[in-house]
């Protein structure tokens, strides 16, 4: 009797101290992975954070199985499962959250991997990455709900006449939203533009950062973030300027009727020629525009490269500086707008004023002397 209860306080204390060693193990490797990651100086990559936390995730679960094989656990937590049986509705309900929850962990999990594989390559775009995760998180949750709905129902006939009116419900009072759905779709698979894009949609123009399923999201040239319904973006008129990698920009410049047009085309293509914001290929062009009230207007055409906001206005600055000296030094005016000055004659109708200044009237409204006031 002695050695029997000897012999179960030597196993009874062999358990403690197995635990107390797992739990150690565990929150000691927890807690030096946790302050290694928020040491100062020190950056992960995304392949090091994924293995970071697949390590986590095996320890804590390696301990956890450990205790449950130590303190002989399998066996009622095999027979508390079989209690539960599917006929039994809170039982089916549990089974239902505990798939759904691992849905969502699983889609976590399934975005940092397509990140790790996908991060790397070049010839797949953030777009692209996008529509991979948000493709493989719909076929999971389709997945996990098809298998909850098996597990209350077998009348899959009941259920899809039940799922098509609660459709109908559904879409008639969210029927904005299921279109911004689709609509992110489209915008998905055709590619209108990418994260990172510099585009104009409607009257709002700015980055885009970021496109969901409802949304996408631009950040003005202002610092504000614009949040644009997928509907609203797909029926608007859509300018991408960085999607060809370059440019055109034109500057109107006005000469004097006096000056030749020609030379003053060549001047100003010299002038921004050099300049280093502008490309040489395409090069840079000269060509009329039209007649202006007090000039001949010229559009000076260049291009650039990369394009973003800060380079146009940098490009467009220069272009205004260059030709601006150019026309000074070559002595070509850029006139300022002129009115000519009109007056009434005795016999009716106008005429210019030619050097002299338009008789004033007297206060009575008959004709001056000749001398305005």
């Amino acid at each position: 009797m002695i050695d029997a209860l000897a012999s179960v306080e030597s196993s009874l204390f062999t358990r403690l101290l197995v635990t107390a060693l797992v739990v150690v193990v565990v929150l000691g490797a927890r807690y030096g992975i946790n302050r290694w990651r928020r040491r100062d100086g020190w950056s992960s990559g995304r392949r090091t954070e994924l293995l970071l936390s697949v390590v986590l995730a095996a320890v804590t679960g390696g301990g956890i199985l450990v205790l449950v094989d130590l303190w002989e656990l399998v066996g009622p937590l095999a027979r508390s499962y079989r209690n539960l049986g599917l006929q039994d509705l809170a039982g089916r309900m549990l089974l239902a959250v505990v798939i759904l929850a691992t849905t969502y962990a699983l889609t976590d999990l399934v975005g940092r991997i397509i990140g790790e594989f996908t991060g790397t390559r070049s010839s797949i775009s953030e777009h692209q990455r996008e529509i991979i995760y948000r493709l493989t998180q719909v076929t999971l949750y389709t997945l996990a709900i098809l298998v909850v709905v098996g597990l209350f129902t077998r009348d899959l006939g009941s259920l899809l006449v039940g799922a098509g009116f609660l459709g109908i419900v559904v879409g008639m009072a969210a029927r904005q939203t299921l279109g911004a759905m689709l609509a992110g779709f489209v915008l998905m698979f055709s590619r209108p533009f990418e994260i990172g894009d510099w585009v104009q949609i409607g009257d709002r123009e700015g980055i885009v950062t970021e496109i969901t399923i409802v949304t996408t999201r631009i950040q003005t040239f202002d610092g504000e973030y614009v949040m644009l319904p997928n509907d609203e973006v797909s029926g608007q008129p859509i300018i991408n300027r960085t999607r060809k990698g370059r440019l055109r920009i034109e500057v109107e410049v006005g000469v004097d009727y006096d000056a030749d047009p020609e030379h003053a085309a060549e001047v100003a293509r010299e002038a921004v020629t050099e300049l280093d914001q502008v490309l040489n290929v395409p090069t840079p062009q000269v060509v009329g525009k039209r007649f202006g009230d007090s000039a001949v207007v010229l559009g000076v055409r260049v291009w650039i490269d990369n394009p973003s906001a800060r380079r146009m206005w940098r490009a467009r600055t220069a272009v205004i500086e260059a030709v601006t000296d150019a026309y000074a030094a070559e002595g070509i005016k850029i006139p300022f707008p002129q009115r000519e000055l009109m007056g009434r004659t005795e016999e009716g109708g106008f005429a210019v004023a030619e050097g002299r200044e338009t008789p004033a009237p007297t206060p009575d409204g008959g004709p001056g002397d000749g001398t305005a006031e």
